[in-house]
């Protein structure tokens, strides 16, 4: 089957499109102006689940740049983009995103969390991030999916926060799409060690490399003992993340396909810029390689 599995949805004769959960990375917010390779890998995988019938019902994002102490959905019936950086090209100022939101879903999530014994807050607030706007911008460019922001505690670990996208496992089944949004690398003293307009085009360093390389073979073969463990056991962990807040939407988006077992992580892009920040992209469990592109 192409695309997206199906499930039969609530009403008899209307089946939904389930997709796999995934992370994305979503580099600087200069991909919106300047896509290069991961960018255009966004816009065609959301022309390809638009042709294929396989566009989710809505899509839950946990985002780097939206950090709180307990987990917080943003419930409001309406989001517009939030410009949360400064100093870059002022063409991204003017830029807009504006979608509708889920409270529905939010309920639905929260109730979901709560059963699971954790904490959760919904707020009737909205406002997407740039680890959200940009990549859904080219994934869904008429902003007509609705999303719901899923804030989190960056001072969860990952196995934490693993069971926290575990709690949001049925609603894969339900047709919401469960995106995490980080960077498989972050290190910016790394990427502007040589200044502020460095080569977006630099070969890639080894180190990044052997980072990323081990993430998509321990991935591959869903060795989550390592994955949780990844500050020790990665190559060169703590110099690609000084601080985890950017790889940690990676297990919140694993932790939603762990429904039936310890998920496979699936490599579907790899490339980078400046030859440190890594926009690879995965997804998560049995269905992993239905988001991969057709050759």
């Amino acid at each position: 089957m192409n695309g997206a599995g199906r499930r039969l949805g609530p009403n008899v004769g209307m089946d939904i499109p389930t997709l796999p959960p995934a992370f994305v990375s979503h580099g600087s917010p200069m991909t919106a102006l300047e896509p290069r390779e991961a960018g255009h890998w966004w816009r065609q995988l959301g022309e390809h689940l638009a042709a294929t019938g396989a566009r989710p019902r809505a899509v839950l994002v946990a985002s780097a740049h939206s950090l709180t102490r307990e987990p917080v959905l943003l419930a409001a019936p309406r989001h517009e983009a939030v410009h949360d950086f400064g100093g870059f090209d002022p063409r991204l100022y003017a830029m807009r995103y504006d979608a509708p939101g889920a409270p529905a879903l939010a309920e639905r999530a929260a109730t979901l969390l709560r059963g699971a014994g954790l904490p959760v807050h919904v707020l009737p607030q909205g406002g997407l991030d740039h680890g959200i706007w940009v990549p859904l911008r080219e994934l869904f460019p008429a902003a007509d999916v609705p999303v719901l922001p899923l804030a989190w505690p960056p001072g969860w670990s990952p196995a934490q926060l693993f069971a926290l996208g575990q709690a949001l496992a049925p609603l894969v089944a339900e047709g919401v799409w469960v995106l995490g949004s980080g960077s498989i690398t972050h290190n910016l003293r790394r990427v502007f060690a040589g200044g502020l307009r460095g080569r977006e085009d630099a070969p890639a360093t080894p180190e990044s490399t052997a980072f990323r390389d081990w993430f998509a073979e321990r991935g591959a073969a869903a060795d989550w003992a390592a994955l949780l463990g990844w500050r020790e056991a990665a190559p060169h962990g703590v110099d690609m993340h000084p601080s985890d807040e950017h790889l940690l939407p990676f297990y919140v988006a694993a932790g939603a396909a762990a429904a039936d077992g310890p998920p496979q992580a699936l490599r579907l892009h790899q490339s980078l810029t400046f030859g440190e920040l890594g926009m690879d992209a995965y997804a998560f469990g049995p269905q992993a390689g239905r988001l991969a592109l057709p050759a």
